[in-house]
């Protein structure tokens, strides 16, 4: 038996909970691991929550990230007793996830955890965190360097944003935040940013083109936060787009793609090549220190996801929610 947090669909309605399940009861799968942390995602928010069209199929186990020990495998890639890490793949949305004390999943899902990594650490970081690195990997494969220009920040107390200004100020950028919370400027600039700017300036409708003010932006909103940011890019430098918080809509104009040159860069984490991922977790390994993340961090137990699923709809969580699945 392992517990989990089980979302279920039915003429009862929909509800999510902690329940005690059989392990026959996981979907089939060539690893099974013993998950030891777990995180709380925008995704899994909408998820649990039932505010978006996360879960494919019911019942199921949100949690689209978790890092455990394997328990077993058939595929020689993983061992017995490897630390491992998953992000994405569909996972806590089609296939049950990672917010439970067992999981069986693909071995192509994984990879292994470097050795420096612990799995709490690692789920601090979590899928927010590895897509914040893979922002700043294509940043710099576009050619943005240090001292070229102040690199923006949207949703910058969410767990993409904390996470980015970090990576950013330990790389040797000037990091400008966007808030909505004002009184998060302190735990903001603690964190590496240099500036902070009011998110209702970026959140409404603004002119297609807009006074020259960052060389680069990371972008985890969307919708006009995303337009306007174009917007105030300057020439030749780059924008990436990795959430849709505000919505999934682009009420932008060609302007700034084809007067500045400036780029638009999509990021996909959930489907990244093993290559890319591997990169992306000897990167955060190498540059975040377990000081560096605890500043970031609140835990809490399966028993407490459904209700801080609710405050992170809310807007009422600041940086990364690791799940302790034993707790």
């Amino acid at each position: 038996m392992f517990k989990a947090v089980l979302i279920e669909k039915d003429e009862q309605g929909y509800r999510a909970g902690v329940a005690e399940l059989p392990e026959a009861r996981l979907p089939e799968g060539n690893v099974t691991v013993d998950v030891e942390y777990s995180t709380l995602n925008y995704k899994d928010g909408l998820a649990i929550t039932g505010k978006g069209p996360i879960v494919r199929s019911f019942p199921l186990v949100p949690g689209i990230d978790f890092a455990g020990l394997v328990s077993s495998s058939s595929d020689p890639t993983f061992s017995p007793g490897d630390r491992v890490v998953l992000n994405g793949w569909g996972v806590g949305e089609q296939h049950w996830g990672g917010l439970a004390q067992r999981a069986s999943v693909k071995a192509d899902w994984l990879i292994k955890l470097p050795a420096s990594m612990p799995s709490r650490r690692a789920m601090i970081i979590g899928t927010a965190g590895y897509t914040a690195m893979l922002s700043v990997i294509a940043l710099e494969k576009f050619g943005i360097r240090p001292g070229t220009g102040d690199v923006l920040v949207t949703g910058a107390g969410g767990g993409v944003g904390s996470i980015a200004i970090m990576l950013l100020h330990k790389l040797g950028f000037r990091v400008v935040a966007s808030t909505g919370r004002p009184e998060e400027a302190v735990y903001l600039k603690s964190l590496g940013a240099s500036e902070i700017v009011d998110r209702s300036t970026l959140s409404q409708a603004g002119k297609p083109l807009q006074k020259e003010r960052w060389i680069a932006a990371i972008d985890s909103i969307g919708s006009h936060t995303l337009a306007n940011v174009c917007a105030g890019i300057r020439a030749d430098g780059a924008v990436v787009a990795c959430g849709m918080a505000q919505g999934l809509d682009f009420p932008a104009s060609v302007t700034p793609f084809i007067l500045r040159g400036v780029a638009l860069l999509g990021i996909n984490s959930v489907t990244r090549p093993r290559a890319e991922r591997i990169e992306a977790w000897d990167r955060l390994a190498s540059l975040l220190t377990e000081a560096d993340l605890e500043k970031t961090a609140v835990e809490i137990g399966l028993g407490e996801v459904v209700a801080a699923a609710e405050r992170l709809m809310n807007g009422q969580v600041r940086g990364r929610i690791v799940v302790n699945v034993n707790k």
